[in-house]
């Protein structure tokens, strides 16, 4: 038997839901969306429908796209959340169907249809099977699929399209983000990295200069042992000031998040979305002092003795910061930075001593603001506060990444400071998924990056192309012809199954008609076809075989209970990246997977293509 949505076991359990209405389903999360955010033709359709008797008739739509975006092999499903509540409160408003009564395209409607049909409309006769959120998918295997009687089956089309194509584009986006930024293999790069230490108290012994030597670093996941302390790089979403209006912005925090970035700078969706946020400062704070008199009496309260300090201080004694930072610029002889950059880290520092991370770029990097930094960082340690790190927002990203790194464990060594050794390199200034891949061809010391514009405005690829289409009514399959093969519409209600092989991958999608009574099993080998061209097939034996689709709303009964949570979802896809296989992770020339249909789908489909299409007579 099929398993249910899902790769792992843990998976499987999450897609063993019932239908529940017992927990009330929220509404939309943007108020904008109710049943007139939509296009004027599925109102109109529907009038026809209605004014002719078929609107109420059976139908099956699908909801699919034709191809992955970014040039990539596969696409992140997401907004089925936002699918749910949307379904679950539809219902048009009585100043909604005032206006539509007085719009001049439906003016001359008959007001039965206003007040008995569109005032009483709701989705209690709609039923949706979908994938899981999260779920990898690929082209004309349905992310979605809609029973319903035609009035209504039509009635939701754009909204559910406007739910979808943007946050499957955007997770998409982000996802790919993630992989290029970790790098599928950390390459052989020119740096500087600390010996294997078995914990920090262990003595540092001096590392290698990114200009007089190479040093090969392995990349392990996160947690794990390396040559090196260097970190799988993360992602932060900073986007919000780029992006398409508030909603974009708030939805990109969100999908972008699902797709594996680790935090949002948008304040509001780590609110609603108890999501992490993350942020510093800008250079506007760093311009804004002028003179370290500004800070002069800035104190600071020890969170340990403070050993580094002459004379006993008291723990809960407050001390001056200004004074062991000049100390240190002293003993370092590096006088010449920028006082009023200095100033400034020294006002953050007593503000945010916990969190202590601060944009160097604002004068000069190297010459200034990576100097600055330490010398608070070393007073800062004094007191028992541990640094962040670090934000390079201009310039050659992968050289000054190094030499900054360079220089701290330069001081790791020479002051005997182990927290040098794991501070936070984050790298901003218009990234995208090409400079990631550029950044890991060149060698980079960069812990984490924040992405905004490329991410949020989908820069590479501005849409998904989603469509939704009647593939059946009155259990009648139908079919859609077209020019193009890639437009063709595979007819008939499907049911999709995803086949692994017996390395654990899978190795591609099958769309089997309903009515089929030959279903792909484990151990048993199945003549999987191209939907459209004869010679392209192939013959599996599936160690796995599971079920796509899943009931996900039940029309009077509702949304159904059990869904998984926007964390659950996330590390969903972080296990299907970790099952995927590499080809399909490439950023050049990914591999391609197939989406193929059962032997009898095949023949039916062509028959039906034959059928429908008009014979020429040529004289």
């Amino acid at each position: 038997m099929p398993e249910p949505s899902g790769l792992t076991n843990a998976m499987a359990d999450a897609a063993d839901t019932t239908v529940s209405a017992s927990k009330p389903v929220p509404k939309p999360t943007n108020n904008l969306v109710n049943p007139l955010l939509t296009d004027l033709y599925q109102i109109t359709m529907a009038y026809a429908y209605w004014k002719t008797n078929q609107h109420l008739r059976p139908a099956h739509f699908e909801l699919f796209f034709r191809k992955n975006p970014f040039g990539g092999s596969y696409t992140l499903f997401a907004g089925l959340d936002e699918v749910l509540k949307f379904l679950s409160h539809f219902r048009f408003s009585e100043d909604d169907i005032r206006f539509l009564r007085n719009t001049p395209q439906l003016s001359h409607c008959e007001p039965a249809f206003f007040d008995e049909y569109l005032s009483n409309l709701d989705c209690s006769d709609v039923v949706v099977h979908a994938m899981r959120e999260g779920s990898m998918a690929f082209p004309r295997v349905p992310l979605l699929t809609v029973t319903a009687p035609l009035g209504i089956g039509n009635m939701i089309e754009t909204t559910l399209l406007t739910l979808v194509n943007y946050p499957s584009l955007v997770a998409t986006n982000a996802c790919r983000m993630v992989v290029a930024a970790r790098g599928q293999f950390w390459e052989e790069t020119a740096g500087s990295s600390p010996p294997l230490r078995t914990s920090k108290s262990s003595p540092p012994t001096r590392s290698t200069h990114p200009h007089t030597g190479f040093r090969k670093s392995i990349q392990m996941t996160e947690g794990g042992m390396t040559d090196i302390r260097r970190r799988k790089p993360k992602c932060v979403e900073f986007g919000l000031r780029r992006a398409q209006g508030p909603d974009g912005g708030f939805s990109a925090s969100k999908y972008s998040y699902l797709g594996g970035f680790h935090a949002t700078s948008n304040v509001l969706a780590g609110k609603i979305l108890d999501m992490p946020i993350a942020g510093t400062h800008a250079h506007s704070f760093v311009q804004s002092y002028t003179s370290l008199e500004l800070v002069e009496g800035a104190k600071l309260k020890p969170f340990k003795t403070a050993a580094g300090i002459e004379g006993e201080k008291k723990d809960d004694e407050m001390v001056l910061l200004l004074p062991i930072v000049l100390k240190y610029r002293n003993d370092l002889g590096w006088e010449e930075t920028n006082d009023g950059e200095l100033a400034a880290f020294v006002g953050y520092a007593v503000s945010f001593p916990n969190s202590f991370l601060c944009l160097i770029d604002t004068y000069d990097t190297l010459q200034s603001g990576l100097r600055n930094f330490i010398l608070v960082s070393l007073a800062l340690d004094d007191l028992g506060y541990t640094p962040r790190g670090i934000r390079l927002d201009s310039g050659d990203l992968s050289y000054l990444s190094l030499e900054c790194e360079y220089l701290f464990h330069e001081m790791a060594e020479r002051w005997q400071r182990g927290f040098f050794y794991d501070l936070d390199i984050v790298a901003s200034n218009d990234i995208n998924e090409s400079v990631l891949n550029s950044l890991n061809k060149q060698g980079h010391a960069i812990t984490m990056f924040g992405i905004g514009t490329n991410l949020v405005t989908c820069q590479a690829q501005p849409a998904l192309g989603c469509v939704y289409k009647l593939v059946e009514v009155d259990e009648q399959p139908r079919i859609k012809l077209s020019n193009d093969l890639e437009k063709v519409l595979i007819p008939g209600r499907k049911v999709a199954y995803r086949l692994f092989g017996e390395a654990g991958w899978p190795l591609l999608d099958l769309l089997v008609c309903r009515n089929e009574t030959n279903r792909p099993s484990v151990g048993e080998r199945v003549l999987c076809r191209h939907p459209f061209i004869e010679q392209k097939r192939v013959a599996v034996v599936p160690s796995r075989v599971v079920q796509l689709h899943s009931l996900v709303f039940d029309g009077k009964s509702g949304a159904v209970s059990g869904l998984p949570s926007l964390e659950q979802t996330r590390q969903f896809v972080n296990d299907q990246i970790n099952h995927t296989r590499a080809d399909l992770l490439r950023y050049m020339n990914p591999g391609e997977y197939k989406v193929s249909v059962s032997e009898n789908t095949f023949h039916f489909l062509h028959q039906l293509w034959q059928n429908e299409t008009p014979v020429r007579e040529l004289r």
